[in-house]
């Protein structure tokens, strides 16, 4: 049997940790907590009715939120459409004005070109030099009829991280709606719900050691008379997205979240070590660069470019699993369409790999891919030289 790859892709999806898959499994079979949850007429929906519940508290505690505020969705994708649709279609009538950036994750960038075509003004904001959004770009983009902002806490494919509670000011004191995706920052950012203004936030299990298929909005006060569902028929989840919940799902991601909550600052700490580990002995390579700010971001994921003629990526893809752009780039071999708004070219583009760690990196992990990586720069084709 093939050795396996050196696993650094936690940011395109981490592994369901092994307490997550216990809890989820006792969802499952003729023995287990199988009921549905929307029924309450007998012993069986309650008790699923009881863990669905309890899973949405232990999501609302992580992210400084109450209960009732978390509704269910698909992934982070879905909680995306959700959020800008539904506030989209809310309004009536007008078209209005929307704002996001250049860099987001596709699921926002697509669905905001879906409200173009449906008539909605959108601009997509510039990053600045270090690959954040400020709330100075945002103060300077907010229109008259602004009626929604769209930004990630954490870019997923630089790592950095924006100022969400400032740029959240400047929407508010305009009177619009902030939405924001933090798939890549729940359990790595320290998250507060209750003071942040943030109206609309989009969460996934998948990227914090829970299963696929299983996300979150949050929606506060301001936000929930001013969504309309996407998804209609029965009128779970207080009407704003129908269809029988996923017990199993739902209870796993209420575990994942409720552990990161636990390990948080231990966890950080680690992550941080290793990331310091990583860059020290990658600075021996000449002339790579990472991409973002070297401060404002989260230490789990790090955008690597190399010199012309440095780096034959080609040589780790059999020893080593990262991405060469984001997952939502990779089926069209596109370059990131990330590094194009920062600046590179589709050459450069090609020289970069995101190296993602998480809960189970190790410091050999760490040493093992320095050395691959070192190997691949000495086995640089002649072409690129």
């Amino acid at each position: 049997m093939n050795k396996r790859p050196l696993y650094f892709d936690y940011a395109a999806t981490t592994p369901v940790d092994e307490r997550v898959i216990k809890v989820m499994v006792e969802c499952l079979g003729f023995t287990g907590n199988f009921g549905n949850p929307a029924s309450s007429s007998h012993v069986f929906g309650q008790q699923a009715r009881q863990s669905v519940e309890q899973a949405r508290r232990q999501v609302a505690e992580l992210v400084g939120a109450t209960p009732e505020q978390i509704v269910w969705t698909s992934g982070a994708t879905e909680s995306n459409n959700l959020a800008l649709k539904g506030v989209t279609q809310a309004r009536g009538a007008g078209a209005g004005h929307v704002i996001t950036s250049q860099i987001e994750h596709k699921a926002i960038l697509d669905t905001a070109r879906q409200l173009q075509d449906a008539g909605v003004a959108v601009t997509y904001l510039v990053p600045d030099a270090e690959g954040l959004i400020t709330a100075q770009a945002v103060s300077e983009a907010m229109r008259e009829d602004t009626f929604l902002v769209s930004l990630m806490l954490v870019n997923n494919e630089l790592g950095t991280l924006n100022d969400i509670p400032a740029i959240g000011q400047v929407v508010r004191d305009r009177g619009a709606l902030f939405h924001v995706d933090a798939a890549q920052g729940a359990g790595k950012v320290a998250i507060d719900l209750a003071q942040w203004p943030v109206d609309l936030m989009s969460f996934s299990a998948h990227k914090l050691y829970g299963p696929k298929g299983i996300g979150a909005l949050y929606v506060g006060p301001r936000a929930r008379q001013r969504l309309q569902a996407q998804i209609h028929g029965g009128g779970h989840e207080g009407g704003l997205r129908s269809g029988t919940l996923a017990t199993h799902q739902i209870v796993a991601m209420g575990a994942a979240f409720a552990l990161a909550a636990a390990s948080f600052d231990e966890e950080k700490a680690v992550i941080e070590r290793l990331r310091e580990r990583l860059l020290e002995q990658l600075h021996s390579i000449p002339g790579v660069r990472l991409n973002g700010s070297p401060t404002r971001r989260i230490p789990h994921t790090l955008s690597l470019t190399f010199s012309e003629g440095e780096f034959n990526p080609a040589a780790l893809l059999a020893s080593i699993a990262f991405s060469a752009t984001s997952a939502c780039n990779s089926a069209s071999n596109a370059p990131s369409h990330v590094l194009l708004a920062l600046g590179h070219d589709a050459r450069s583009a090609s020289r970069t790999i995101r190296l993602s760690l998480g809960r189970f990196t190790t410091e050999q992990d760490i040493d093992q891919a320095v050395q691959l990586i070192k190997a691949a720069c000495a086995s640089a084709p002649a072409f690129w030289q």
